[in-house]
């Protein structure tokens, strides 16, 4: 009973979320939607916070899960379209999601409450990706320069970086996470741009750009590039000398 009231708590969460935006969610607006008073809702989360925490968290896994949805429906030999369609599940998660990609990724103070299950969802999620990373770095695909030649400052922060996904700084060597995080600002980075509407005023359909950048990026980490199947033309297509 008590899991069932949280899960809906939860969902009432989410709808005001995507309706209002973090700042008109309150505990006293899911009360009233679920025909409960504000103090009960403090027998099950200790605050707005730790709610909205609770929110992201499960929208992680949400996340995690398309992904890795469209990860299992390709053979598992098959790395390249592996990477490709969880990538393409990536953005399309994203731009169907947009308010809870907001709350997600989207700049925000530092919460009172204890953030460590969204901490915990996010690194799961990115595990996915690392995931398959490893595959194309023990298939050794792509060149990889020695990590001496990562700065100190920069090879700290990549480890950081790689144990916010969940692997070991001992496991995958400091230049390999310099390659992977780069490929990843700029797929992210046009997501973000598309999700928040950064390209608005000059492009009216950003997937033919994400695909130039998966291209690209596909073509720097050694992967075989194929355009989606439903792109309909308008996604790029590697050229005859890629072949």
């Amino acid at each position: 009973m008590r899991e069932a009231t949280l899960l809906e708590i939860k969902e009432t969460a989410r709808r005001h979320l995507v309706e209002h935006g973090p700042a008109g969610v309150s505990l006293r607006a899911v009360a009233r939607e679920m025909g409960m008073t504000a103090p009960g809702l403090y027998r099950y989360v200790p605050g707005i916070d730790a709610l909205l925490v609770a929110v992201t968290a499960d929208l992680f896994d949400e996340l995690a899960s398309a992904v890795a949805a469209a990860d299992a429906a390709v053979p598992d030999h098959d790395t390249d379209q592996r990477i490709l369609d969880s990538l393409r599940a990536f953005r399309s998660w994203a731009t169907t999601h947009r308010a809870e990609f907001a709350i997600m990724f989207g700049p925000r103070t530092a919460p009172e409450a204890d953030i460590t299950p969204a901490v915990e969802a996010g690194r799961r999620f990115g595990a996915t990706f690392f995931t398959l990373f490893d595959r194309l770095l023990a298939e050794q695909r792509f060149p990889l320069p020695d990590d001496e030649s990562v700065p100190a400052e920069l090879a700290r922060e990549l480890r950081s970086f790689a144990g916010t996904c969940g692997v070991s700084a001992d496991h995958i060597p400091v230049a390999a996470v310099r390659i992977l995080a780069s490929c990843w600002v700029r797929l992210y980075g046009v997501v973000c741009m598309e999700v928040f509407e950064h390209m608005h005023f000059a492009m009216t359909d950003m997937e033919p750009l994400f695909e130039a950048e998966l291209l690209d990026v596909m073509t720097e980490l050694g992967v075989r590039y194929t355009p989606p199947a439903d792109e309909g033309g308008t996604a790029p297509r590697p050229s005859d000398s890629s072949d």
